[in-house]
């Protein structure tokens, strides 16, 4: 399934959390590029990302619990 990460709505976003959290639900994707799409996320823009099937519904709530606004692309 492929997601888009569009914003965070935290007032202090936790860099490391949202890093990690990319790492941890992202099919190949390694802490170095996890950074950059962290990095990228933070200045405004929408980050794609593509997630296990399996694991969809565990992802989706890590990234509703760090408060990011994404969409389902597929």
């Amino acid at each position: 399934m492929k997601l888009n990460l569009l914003s965070w709505d935290a007032q202090r976003p936790d860099r490391r959390a949202i890093t990690n959290c990319i790492v941890t639900i992202s099919l190949g994707v390694n802490e170095s590029l996890s950074n950059e799409l962290t990095d990228i996320l933070l200045e405004g823009d929408a980050v794609e990302i593509e997630i296990d099937g399996k694991d969809t519904a565990s992802a989706l709530r890590a990234l509703r619990k760090l408060d990011i606004d994404y969409e389902i692309i597929e």
